[in-house]
Formats: structure tokens, sequence, C-alpha cells
């Protein structure tokens, strides 16, 4: 029940199968983009991508469908986004040294963590590299960032965690995920 699809010989032909193609595909690519965490650029860049795999295979004789050219762009696509996701946390750079971390211990990855740490941004990222890494007291940092007191520095760093809690639940993210 293989089908193959039929691109035409013409460039109306090809612009027309290319439209079909858009509007049967693309909202299914965006919303799988858009729950995966990415932007409507995003998924108009990946589904892009998407179609011209999907052409050149269709061109070159290399694909027979099973189902139907959505799913098989909307599978493309799912594949394409994991690999941009898993790249762009590889290629996160980080300034702290990662000498004292035993190679034997599974330990948490310290670009992934910062991936999601950054989420939060620059203000939050200070203040909880002050509370968690540099140990400064409460009171300490409510001078430092401004605050008029412990209770409002306390209550901005409980923010700044919930943003990045919501981050991981977002992308649905387990223990697992942080380790390399």
């Amino acid at each position: 029940m293989a089908q193959q699809i039929d691109f035409g010989h013409t460039t109306a032909e090809r612009e027309q199968a290319f439209t079909s193609l858009y509007k049967k595909a693309f909202p299914a690519v965006a919303k799988q983009v858009s729950k995966m965490g990415g932007s409507f650029d995003d998924a108009k860049d990946i589904f892009q991508d998407a179609l011209v795999i999907f052409y050149e295979k269709s061109v070159h004789g290399g694909i027979a469908l099973q189902l139907n050219e959505s799913a098989y762009l909307l599978g493309i696509a799912k594949h394409l986004w994991a690999k941009k996701f898993r790249e762009s946390i590889l290629n996160t750079s980080l300034d702290t040294p990662t000498d004292f971390i035993e190679e034997d211990e599974m330990q948490p990855s310290q670009n992934k963590l910062m991936h999601y740490l950054e989420t939060a941004g620059q203000k939050c990222m200070e203040l909880l590299k002050a509370f968690y890494y540099d140990n400064l007291p409460i009171r300490s940092i409510a001078g430092l960032f401004g605050y008029s007191g412990e209770r409002s520095a306390t209550v901005q760093k409980y923010k700044c965690m919930e943003k990045v809690r919501e981050t991981i639940k977002e992308k649905h993210l387990a223990y697992e995920d942080f380790v390399e």
C-alpha cells in the first residue's frame, strides 16, 4: 500500500504540491516543535528543512510512503528538532572549571544545568550564584542586589528558582536528562 508523491514536471505543479504539503503538514509540525520548546520561527525553519529532505528523497525515488506525506514530514521534523536541540545543549559554553568532578561518578552535566539556569535570566543567574555557589547569607545578597530586605531577596530567589523549574517541567525533563 506504499504510495509515491508526485511533484509534477512543471514549476506550477511543484508549487501546488508544496503548497498542499504546507497546508496539510505544517500545523502538526508547528504544534510538535512548540511542545518541544521551540518557537514559531523554529517550526518554520525545521519544516523547511524537512520539506527539502522529503522532496530530495521523493525525486530520487528514496521513499515509498506507508502512511501519508504529512506523517512522514512530521517524523523528519521531529528528528531534525531533536538533533538541533541536542547540538544546542552540547555547544553551550561555560567559564567554570570542571576538573573537580570524578570521572567514575555519574554527575549532572554542568553544560546541561547551565542551559536551563540561563533561562531564568542574567540577574537570576547572579542571585542564584551568590546564594548557592558563593554561599553568601541572604542579608548580604539583599544589600548586594539592592533589595529592601531579606524577605524581598528570599522571594526573588524563589521566583528565580521557579523560572528554572517551569522550564524543566515544560520540557518534561528528569534527572537522567542532566547526566552525561
